[in-house]
């Protein structure tokens, strides 16, 4: 297996312009799915589709800096050269972020070979929150740039639950913000935004199975009320699905899925397969570029 993906070179580079546009971004979380996203957002950017606000759970947050930083192929540049490095994603991560994610890797190592754009990314005139499930609550709760630290934000809400340590903030544990909510769009719905764009990370019709397992329960008991948001996650998931096809149909939110099926799971090694999935994302996003803009009247 390779341990760099060895297209990196044909990945597109570049800024955003500072034409921002009015609407919101809703960015699904998936794990390594997220590529998909990825794709998507680097192909918009191109485009001048810089929307106003921007959502992300999970994948999705961690998707959500580069494009709110407006920098093109930044984010996919850092997956497909880090993906088998231990301390992004492996024994490393473990021992110093105790989880499969090195966060602390991500924000303080890799950053200074890929710099991100800190003050475009604090602009203030975009808005971008993430969300985390409260691990006491079991809700879903949102961190909104500008009103916390970021960073610590975007961590929380992609730490995956079975493998990761909750991440305290204010002294409360969170875990990643799909265990409560898969697609955040109650956050969009009250960002005041009339146009919302949902980039989703499964294909059309995909619905997920209800119930937990008994690894679940077990590893969860001493926390009810997160178990009892983490089971009725899947069904919420399958009820906004129906919502989201609906919406689409009658043009009042606009929705960019995978074309084909997705095999990529939320562990995927296969940098090809992921690699891939990237150019799927950024293949949609110019099928559906001019009905897009169509949708935000630009």
């Amino acid at each position: 297996m390779n341990k760099t993906y060895d297209r990196i070179d044909e990945l597109p580079y570049g800024r955003a312009s500072d034409k921002v546009i009015s609407g919101c971004m809703v960015l699904e979380g998936g794990g390594w799915k997220g590529l998909y996203t990825l794709g998507v957002l680097d192909r918009l950017m191109e485009n001048d589709i810089n929307l106003s606000s921007v959502v992300g759970v999970s994948a999705g947050a961690l998707s959500g800096i580069g494009y709110v930083s407006g920098q093109i192929g930044w984010g996919a540049r850092i997956d497909l050269t880090y993906r088998h490095d231990i301390n992004y994603c492996g024994i490393g991560a473990m021992r110093r972020d105790h989880g499969i994610t090195g966060f602390s890797y991500l924000f303080n190592d890799i950053l200074k070979d890929h710099p991100l754009d800190e003050k475009r990314l604090m602009d203030t005139r975009r808005r971008f929150a993430v969300s985390a499930t409260n691990v006491i609550t079991g809700e879903t709760e949102y961190f909104e740039k500008g009103h916390c630290d970021l960073f610590r934000a975007v961590q929380a809400s992609a730490t995956v639950p079975y493998v990761s340590a909750p991440v305290l903030i204010d002294g409360k544990p969170y875990l990643d913000g799909g265990c409560s909510e898969n697609i955040p769009l109650g956050w969009a719905r009250s960002s005041g935004e009339k146009k919302i764009v949902v980039v989703k990370t499964r294909e059309n019709g995909f619905r997920r199975e209800v119930g937990l397992s008994k690894l679940t329960k077990a590893m969860y008991r001493k926390y009810p009320r997160f178990l009892k948001s983490f089971e009725k996650s899947a069904s919420d998931f399958n009820r906004v699905s129906d919502e989201l096809d609906k919406r689409s149909g009658d043009g009042s939110i606009f929705v960019i899925e995978p074309s084909r099926e997705v095999t990529v799971t939320r562990f995927e090694g296969d940098l090809d397969k992921l690699g891939d999935l990237y150019r799927l994302g950024y293949d949609d996003a110019q099928d559906k570029l001019a009905a897009l803009k169509a949708y935000l009247e630009v």
